[in-house]
């Protein structure tokens, strides 16, 4: 297979009404080319961690009567499952393409982790450019840029990941559906590849 991006009929599966109407869509459309990223990015993320990472594909196998609203691949340093781990994202919803950084509310080093961004929320904000977005919930798309976020609300950010059991952190790139339809394969590949190094100091973290 020969990765050409992502096109408007692949954000446009997130319109099919129906569980199973849209799961097909997915598994046709999206999870082939989910599955090449996963395949592509492993072994760069296992050279750039330092630690073997493994992809998941989203199976939304748990999912019985809502349809998805955004499907995505996940890669960890454990193959049974990704959710416990800090783990980065490929993924989309119908308005764009996210690239994440993730420590989600599963992970049992979470409050350490927002502890960890608290106490170098300097160091952070120098090495994290303005236009990356932070999000404590990987369920719903919305974001905030680093730029509009005052150090007190991104403190506010990390102390609520480390006192809210169901709080997330997850830092990242939005690329817009129009943005992303434009991009080449080899175009959207290098804005993934740039942005995976551009989070690793989070990942370092840990």
């Amino acid at each position: 297979m020969t990765f050409k991006g992502f096109t408007k009929k692949d954000f446009n599966v997130f319109k099919i009404d129906g569980l199973e109407d849209r799961m097909t869509a997915i598994q046709e459309q999206i999870r082939p080319k989910l599955e090449y990223l996963g395949e592509h990015f492993a072994p760069s993320l296992s050279a750039l961690t330092g630690n073997e990472m493994f992809f998941h594909v989203a199976k939304h196998a748990r999912r019985s009567v809502n349809p998805p609203d955004d499907t995505w691949v996940a890669f960890a340093s454990n193959k049974r499952g990704y959710k416990k781990h800090p783990h980065f994202q490929i993924g989309l919803w119908e308005t764009h393409v996210f690239i994440w950084f993730a420590m989600i509310y599963e992970a049992p080093g979470k409050a350490e982790f927002g502890k960890e961004v608290e106490e170098n929320a300097d160091k952070i904000r120098s090495m994290i450019p303005g236009h990356f977005v932070w999000s404590g919930d990987h369920t719903k798309p919305d974001a905030a840029p680093f730029s509009s976020l005052s150090q007190d609300e991104f403190i506010a950010l990390t102390e609520r990941v480390q006192k809210v059991k169901k709080a997330e952190l997850l830092c990242g790139l939005h690329l817009d559906r129009d943005t992303a339809i434009k991009l080449t394969g080899k175009e959207l590949i290098h804005e993934i590849e740039s942005a995976f190094e551009t989070l690793l100091p989070l990942y370092k973290l840990n």
